[in-house]
Order: C-alpha cells, then structure tokens, then sequence
C-alpha cells in the first residue's frame, strides 16, 4: 500500500481555508469557537461546517484545534462543544491536554506540538494513550525522527514551514511570567520577539537593543524527501494567524514540491487527497512574510538560528537612501541609489534605533517613491520592500482551481449506457434518452462528443475514456452532450468522496515514568489522574506555573552564545561568567546546560 502524504495548511478563517484547498492542501487545520491556542483565531462552529462540506469535495481533512489547557470549570464546555464539531464534520481534533482523551470522541486525536514529543518515551506515552498522530517538537533532528518512528505506530507530523518558537512548544512560560497571560491558554504576547540588551554579571552591556530570542522562520520545502524517510506523512505550514495572500502562496509552493515528491517515486508514496491544482499563480514564498529562512536542527548540527535585527518580516532590500524630502503637494519623496523595479502600492521596511518602521508607497517610478511621512528614515539607510503589490494583485487575480478527474465511457447500442468512475473511485452510471436519428457525419459527430464531454462541471474535469457504437452514434446536440455531462457531476455530488486512508493505530496505554510538574501543563483532576494512573512518580506541582521566582521559563537548543560567537565549547571562546537578558527593568537569568546543548531562561 503506497504511504499517503498530506500537506497540512493552515486556516484562520474558513475562507482561507477554502484558498488553501484550491492551492493543493490535503488537510487543513482551524480553530473552533474556543480553545485552539490562537485567541484572536476562532470561528463558529457554523463556519467549520462550511469549511468542512467544501473539502470534503475532494478528501481533504478538517483538523479542529481543542489544544489549549482546559480548567475543571470548563470540561462539560468543551466536551459540549467537541459534540457539535464533530457534527459539523470535523475529521480529527488536535489535543493538548491529556483529559479530552476521555470524552468519548468519535474521531481521531492529534497530540498537539503543545505536547512537546521530543522523545521515543514521550512518543509511547501519548500512542499509549490512544492518539492517532503525534505532532512533533520542531527543533528535531532526522535521526531524532526516526527513533521516535520506531517507537509508535501513530502517525507523525512535522513543521515544514513558518513562525519558529524559541522555546520547546508548550513548555514556554515567558508570557505568563511577565504579562500574566498563558501560552498555553492562547495568549501569549510574544515576548521572545521583543528587543533585549544582554548584561554579564557586572551590568555590563554586551549587546543592546537586540532581538535576542527571535529565530528566523523555518523553511524545509527542500527537505520533504528526508523527512518522508524518516517517517513523517504530515507536512505541516504554521500560520493560524496569516492572511490569504500568505496561506495561498505557501501553500502553492509546497504543494508542488510535494508533487515533485510524490512523482519522483510514484512506488512508494501518493498524495492524501484528490483533484489536480490547475493554471493559477506561480508562487514565490520569498514574497511573502519572513524573517528570513533557516531549517533548524533538522541535520542535527548547531547553526545561526536567530533573527537578531528583524523580529518582523524585512523583505528584499531594494536600496541605499540617497535623500528623504518634503515636498508640497506631493508629500514625502524618497529617492535611492538605484532603481528596483517598484510599484505603486509597494510596502517597506527599514531599522531605525526603536526598531523596524514601516510604509506604503503611494507612486513607485524608477528610483523615486513618494508617499506619506516617514519618521526615522534617513540618508544611507537601507530599506527594503516587504510587501510586492504587483504580486498580490497576481495572486488575487490568477487563483488556481482544483479539479476531481472523472473518466468516462460511452457505450451506443440500442439504447445510450454511460458510466463514469471519478479518481476517488466513485461510479455512477446513466441511461439518458437520446434522438433515434443518426448522425449522417460518423466523424464529426465524436468529434462533437468528445469536445463537448472533454470539459468541465462544478469541481470536476471529464476525460473520455471510451466511446463505442454499434450502429453508429445518434445526431446528438452540444447542448444535450452538456447536460449529460452535468447530470454526472450531479450524480457523483450525492456520493460521498472516498477520502484517502491513513494509518491504523492502537496500543495499550503504557507507564508514563514522567514527573508531574508544572510544564505537565496539568490544570484539571482528569488529566492530573490519567498521568498517575500512568505510573507518575511524582504528583506534586501539578499545575501550571503561577510566577515561583526562579522558575525555569524557557528551554531551547537555541544559544545565544553561539549565535554570537561565545560558545566555549564549539567556538573556544573565553568564559563570560553569568548573563542576563534585560528588557523594561525585567532581568532575567540565562543558563547554559553545555552537557545537552541546551539554553534556559529563568
């Protein structure tokens, strides 16, 4: 049986969803009402319901986010609500906390990135559990995969692409700690894309005013070959609070290398879902939001990782400022040392001492761009453009359509018998009435026929497969053959696609032998009494982290005294003794776990 792979977009509201579709996703995960982790991205359960009927024209899988922590208060809310999604069509849930394990769902559970797989022993535990799929943590290597794809028979899911946590998912607690709003509760203010001056222990700056726990965004489109052989079948896009612009052109993107994938070994691996992405824009994911691109750990190997000077996107840079004017009636006039191929409607970008500003251009000739007031920009800056209207409006006005292939065989005796089989193996069959009187040019006739069925209905794209007569064809006309063609794409609607089927799982739940403490992320007796049931040895701390000073904030492999060339270990620099990051009068204590390769934040 060929290995399914499924490309996994994501969707702040069901229109982007739909967009991600029709861009080649096989899968496409958004939040219901509540609890998906992304507080400003949630939808009505009548809006995943539409979402869902529209993918599931061609096998694509509604995933919807239940995975933020869930306080006793709220349990009978969210198994309430688990009932209504499930109603609506929702093809799997993605799941952090361990007590919706309980609610009797009658789809599948995803074990959410929130969960933290880092291991083969996180990886029984949550299979143990019953989990269809284990979502893994990013910063993994391929070796690490593969040892976790021995250990479970559970589907596995990777980040291939977008915004990159600094810390080990679910287990960041910066947010909570100096907001008093929890990650895990899907509000988190992004502290580690704030700006940041770096003190040893002396108070001594070392670096000021930088973005010292911001990484780059995480771009793996070339790596999809490795990650399938080391057992991932998800390939999944973060990007819950992107816009449609952003979710069409990465999506595009990766559907095509997946395609590549696929084609390149056609005996081993088939896409997740059906219908062939056809015309439409071609995309270019250096246009759209980035940080600019790293691929992480995933060759095991220490890299630089971070995006000190951009905690936003930058874009390309487009030139040196030779002069910033005000002229009256036409504004702001910038002129550059060269000219960049501009656009009315272009956005830019550029650094000035409290951080990166930005600007619409209103008209963008040659060297020239004038446009309103732009306060910090000044001569010898360099700016840069990251928005590309002409490549928005392309996206706008060249979206691709996807299409079900449906063959189709007709057979002339007597009577007309048509039979169409569409790619998901749907078959209808028809008998329609047709004219007594044949057609005098045989010839032209098929010709006719061929041309006329050769199209396409709603969702569907015909090919005629077979055509064949025994008293020659029928003097048909165009307009019959259409209907013919559209009462088969209305027979194949009333069926149901045939979704493509992904792994089998079960096993036997399995002793946890974790500690419960408070990056257990436990905030409810369910879950607290499923880990002890699981042979916990420890119960205690068993609630989310509520300020304990000195606490453990963040742990990553990210290393900022790599990044900035003062690792002992790997770069021989000299020791530096302690250092702190300090933002708004807040300091805070970094640690350096060299025997793991490891950087805390306290």
């Amino acid at each position: 049986m060929l290995q399914a792979l499924e490309l996994l977009a994501p969707a702040r509201n069901a229109d982007i969803g739909i967009a991600a579709i029709d861009c080649g996703a096989d899968a496409v995960y958004i939040a219901g009402p509540g609890f998906g982790a992304r507080h400003s991205a949630g939808n009505s359960v009548e809006e995943v319901r539409r979402l869902c009927e529209y993918a599931h024209r061609f096998g694509v899988r509604i995933f919807v986010t239940l995975n933020t922590i869930v306080y006793d208060s709220e349990i009978p809310v969210v198994r309430e609500l688990m009932r209504g999604l499930e109603d609506a069509g929702a093809d799997a849930f993605i799941v952090q906390d361990l007590a919706l394990t309980t609610f009797g769902a009658k789809v599948p559970l995803h074990a959410s990135t929130q969960c933290s797989i880092k291991t083969p022993q996180d990886a029984a535990f949550y299979s143990g559990l019953g989990f269809r799929r284990l979502i893994l943590e990013r910063q993994l290597s391929l070796d690490d995969i593969r040892r976790i794809r021995e250990a479970t028979g559970a589907e596995l899911e990777f980040f291939v692409h977008g915004a990159l946590c600094v810390c080990y998912s679910g287990q960041c607690y910066m947010s909570e700690a100096v907001a008093g709003r929890s990650a895990n509760r899907g509000e988190c203010v992004q502290a580690c894309r704030s700006l940041y001056d770096l003190e040893d222990s002396d108070g001594k700056v070392l670096v000021r005013n930088k973005a010292l726990l911001s990484l780059k965004d995480l771009n793996l489109s070339s790596r999809l070959s490795d990650l399938a052989e080391a057992g991932i079948s998800s390939f999944k896009i973060e990007g819950r609070l992107k816009n449609v612009s952003y979710v069409s052109n990465i999506t595009r993107e990766y559907s095509l290398a997946l395609d590549a994938l696929v084609a390149s070994r056609p005996d081993l691996y088939r896409r997740a879902s059906f219908g062939r992405v056809c015309g439409g824009f071609s995309p270019m994911p250096d246009k759209t939001f980035n940080r600019g691109y790293t691929c992480l750990f995933i060759d095991g190997e220490r890299g630089h990782w971070a995006s000190l000077d951009a905690p936003k996107s930058m874009g390309a840079p487009v030139g040196k400022v030779v002069s910033v004017r005000s002229i009256p009636e036409k504004g702001t006039v910038v002129t550059l040392d060269r000219d960049s191929s501009l656009h009315n409607g272009d956005g830019f970008s550029y650094i000035t001492r409290n951080g990166i500003l930005g600007f619409r251009g209103d008209v963008c000739s040659g060297k020239e761009i004038r446009c309103r007031e732009v306060p910090g920009l000044t001569k010898g800056m360099t700016l840069y453009r990251n928005i590309d209207a002409a490549f928005e409006r392309e996206m706008e006005g060249n979206r691709p359509r996807r299409l079900v292939g449906v063959k189709v065989r007709m057979d002339f005796r007597d009577t007309l018998s048509v039979v169409a089989e569409s790619e998901d193996g749907r078959m209808v069959t028809l008998d329609p009435a047709v004219p007594e009187e044949r057609a005098e040019n045989q010839e032209r006739m098929r010709e006719l026929v061929k041309n006329q069925l050769e199209k396409t209905s709603g969702h569907y794209s015909f090919t005629l497969e077979g055509l064949s007569c025994e008293n020659g064809l029928p003097l048909m006309k165009a307009s019959e053959l259409n209907g013919i063609r559209r009462d088969i794409a209305s027979a194949l609607d009333s069926l149901p696609c045939k979704a493509v089927p992904m792994s089998s799982h079960s096993s036997e739940r399995q002793p946890s032998g974790k500690v419960i403490s408070y990056k257990s992320n436990v905030s409810n007796r369910i879950s607290r009494d499923i880990y002890l049931s699981g042979g916990t040895s420890s119960a205690e701390e068993a609630y989310e982290l509520s300020h304990r000073p000195g606490a453990e904030l963040m742990r990553t492999k990210y290393c900022i005294k790599y990044e900035l060339g003062l690792c002992p270990v790997r770069q021989g620099a000299a020791p530096t003794g302690p250092l702190f990051l300090v933002n708004n009068g807040r300091r805070f204590s970094l640690g350096f776990d060299c025997s793991n390769c490891e950087m805390t934040v306290s």
